[in-house]
């Protein structure tokens, strides 16, 4: 199975299902925290994660910071899907002209553990964002990446560049890389027993019954 096939495939799946499938599989800190929401609740996104990070630096002058982003900018490659730790609460990450860009690079969206920006533009465009929070505040003269696929950690999270991420409503999931199938794999299996679990309960099943049966709830 391809890589681009692995990604649509999961984007078909659910992260509370994936979820489920991780913790059976005995793996852990593989969900990014709770306060990292979509910009539309109805976004769905998954792909092999293209990772950066940074930090505040307050010696760079305008023309220095905006050089460091847009070479950020540059190197994000298509079909993947950006994971920025900026260690910072204060500054937006993302904004008008940067989600243009990526979205026509063919970025599939994009996931900080930090703010946003020109939401409407971004809200306009259909460019899938989580965030933490929005702010006019920029990275213009005050912010840069530190990291550019490398090993980044958000929340319990070690997340690698290449590793795969599926997020919607319920929250962001972090699928190691050499798992990526298995997992997949197993979530389309899940989803389709808990599809008959649904229908017996619909059809009058009690509810112990059915979890004796098919070994899920």
């Amino acid at each position: 199975m391809n890589k681009v096939e692995i990604a649509d495939r999961l984007q078909k799946c659910f992260s509370s299902v994936i979820h489920d499938v991780m913790r059976d599989e005995g793996l852990k800190s593989f969900t990014l925290p709770s306060s990292i929401t979509p910009t539309k609740k109805n976004y769905k996104i998954s792909g092999q994660i293209f990772t950066i990070e940074g930090e505040i630096n307050n010696k760079l002058t305008h023309h220095e910071s905006l050089l460091a982003w847009t070479g950020f900018l540059s190197k994000a490659p298509k079909d993947k899907v950006i994971i920025c730790q900026p260690n910072n609460q204060e500054i937006a990450l993302m904004g008008e002209l940067s989600a243009e860009t990526l979205q026509n690079k063919g970025i599939r969206g994009c996931i900080i553990e930090g703010g946003c920006r020109d939401l409407e533009f971004i809200l306009n465009i259909d460019f899938p964002v989580w965030c933490n929070f929005y702010t006019p505040r920029d990275v213009v003269a005050y912010w840069s990446p530190t990291k550019i696929e490398e090993t980044i950690k958000i929340g319990d999270a070690s997340i690698n560049n290449d590793d795969y991420v599926m997020a919607d409503i319920d929250g962001v999931v972090i699928i190691p890389e050499d798992k990526a199938e298995d997992i997949l794999l197993k979530s389309e299996k899940l989803i389709a027993t808990e599809s008959e679990i649904r229908k017996a309960i619909r059809e009058g099943m009690d509810p112990q019954e059915a979890y004796i049966k098919f070994s899920v709830f």
